[in-house]
């Protein structure tokens, strides 16, 4: 088989993969290109003009504008930058500076390239550019200018706006730029880990001391774009540049970066390779939303978080799978080239893994203009910390004793309206000129029902309720009555005594009656 045909079945079977790696996504081809840096040639592409949510590969674009204002003399390395009440509201990842909080442009390109702080990306458009939109306008001017024909920015940190986009295209021709425009900061790509006051933050990009040869550059993340990075690698002095976008995991984009970068390193570019220039513009108009595939709402949402995003289990099926795989393509290809595309699709990616992490090198990072100061204003912000934290808890402990205390109010209040109830319905009662008093209440009758004899004054309301001990029981007046009955029934002339002790016992009654 001549070298040309094994090169367009290797390069068939690359896009069967592809597809099939992106089939999770619909009719989505997730947008792939390998480059050689110094001649521009591509190796390897597909979809790689299609308009993609570039998310925080984004900071690369902020690091070129902000490298090239230095260049031109507007801005140091040295100026400062200051943290805004809008860049501190900024959503994670973030540094959480406080508003007001200063740091050199070196330490804050440092911090977005390791940490890839969305708080810190904002404050160097705003103290660049003016505001946001002043740096996105220079952002767009750049980009026109270094060849970039596909992208459009609005913001600094890649945070989700329908309106920002890039393609795999673009975001290679900036990588070169980046690498040919600015070699005395190509370090600042390759930082595996930033030390800031007592924390370490690790570099996202899992290819750093994981895979032989590989020096930058920036990673990215959004649900509607998926896991994105822009890498380039160095092997006998050729440097190979990979962009992978649209993946579902942070440690798919890496595997497949590393993959891709075995491929390039095993291929070489004739005459006859199309260059980036030459890449035909997408028929696609607008970016893919992928939020559906990539953020299920049924499972933990992806996080893209450097030393722990590359992990796997091996396993013998696992392993037989690749073997298969890697025997069918070396069939046709080398060994390297068969690596390469044996886990372009998700299912040959499950069992396996790049080895582990080198030790990490952080670089100090400081706030401030220099370390010394930076560490005063450190002991400063935590100090404050500090402070606000017991206020507080001061704060919910006085609300939490105000609330028992006004638990324990309406308790009491709730217990003496209780109380007081019964007397408001004696008052009523009394209006009413009857007794609230039950008749069981005491051992005689109410006075209401006490008879009152003939001639006899009427009782006034106050008098209600007072005992009726004066006056004569019902009973007493039937047995007066039937005494004088049974006297005056008598012949033997006596029957006057009892008659007359009769009336004076009912004169009594009487007097009570009026007195009472």
């Amino acid at each position: 088989m001549s070298n040309g045909l094994l090169r367009r079945f290797v390069a068939g079977l690359a896009m069967a993969a592809g597809l099939l790696g992106a089939g999770s996504a619909g009719a989505v081809t997730a947008p792939i290109l390998v480059v050689e840096v110094d001649s521009g040639k591509v190796i390897y592409g597909q979809a790689a003009t299609d308009p993609w949510f570039p998310a925080s590969i984004t900071k690369l674009m902020t690091t070129y504008v902000a490298l090239d204002l230095v260049r031109q003399g507007r801005v140091s390395l040295d100026s400062l930058i200051t943290i805004s009440a809008a860049a501190a509201a900024e959503p994670p990842s973030k540094m959480g500076f406080r508003p007001g909080t200063k740091l050199t442009l070196d330490n804050a390109l440092k911090i977005i390239m390791v940490k890839s702080a969305n708080d810190v990306a904002w404050a160097i458009g705003e103290n660049l550019g003016g505001s946001v939109e002043g740096f996105a306008q220079m952002m767009n001017e750049t980009a026109q200018r270094i060849g970039m024909r596909d992208s459009r920015w609005t913001n600094p940190n890649g945070l989700p706006d329908p309106r920002q986009w890039t393609s795999a295209r673009d975001m290679a021709v900036l990588g070169r730029a980046l690498i040919r425009d600015f070699p005395e900061n190509r370090a600042l790509f390759s930082i595996s880990a930033i030390q800031f006051g007592r924390s370490v933050m690790a570099n996202h990009n899992g290819l750093l001391g994981r895979y032989a040869g590989a020096d930058g550059m920036k990673t990215g993340f959004i649900c509607s774009g998926g896991f994105n990075v822009v890498a380039s690698a160095t092997r006998n002095g050729r440097r190979i540049l990979t962009v992978v976008m649209g993946q579902p995991s942070a440690r798919e984009r890496d595997l497949k970066a590393a993959d891709l970068f075995d491929y390039g390193f095993s291929q070489s570019t004739g005459w006859t390779a199309q260059t980036l220039d030459a890449l035909p513009a997408s028929g696609i108009s607008e970016p893919p939303d992928l939020r559906p595939y990539i953020c299920d709402k049924r499972k933990p949402m992806p996080v893209d978080e450097g030393q722990g995003a590359i992990t796997a289990s091996t396993g013998a099926a696992g392993a037989s799978a690749d073997n298969a795989n890697a025997q069918l393509m070396a069939a046709a290809a080398p060994p390297s080239a068969a690596l390469a595309f044996a886990t372009m699709n998700s299912a040959a990616l499950r069992n396996r893994a790049l080895p582990p992490r080198a030790p990490l090198q952080p670089v100090l990072v400081w706030i401030g203009r220099d370390p010394a100061e930076g560490a005063i204003a450190l002991n400063e912000q935590e100090e404050a910390e500090k402070a606000e934290k017991a206020a507080k808890l001061a704060e919910a402990r006085k609300a939490k004793l105000e609330a028992i205390a006004a638990k324990r109010e309406a308790a009491q209040a709730a217990k003496q309206a209780k109380g007081t109830a019964p007397k408001a319905d004696a008052k009523k009662a009394l209006a009413r000129g009857k007794s609230a008093v039950p008749a069981t209440a005491h051992a005689y009758a109410p006075a209401e029902s006490t008879p009152v004899m003939e001639g006899a004054p009427k009782l006034k309301v106050g008098t209600v309720g007072r005992p009726a001990a004066k006056a004569a029981p019902k009973g007493l007046e039937k047995g007066a009555a039937k005494g004088a009955g049974k006297a005056a029934a008598k012949p033997d002339g006596k029957a006057g005594k009892p008659v007359a002790k009769a009336a004076k016992s009912t004169k009594s009654v009487s007097k009570a009656a009026a007195d009472e």
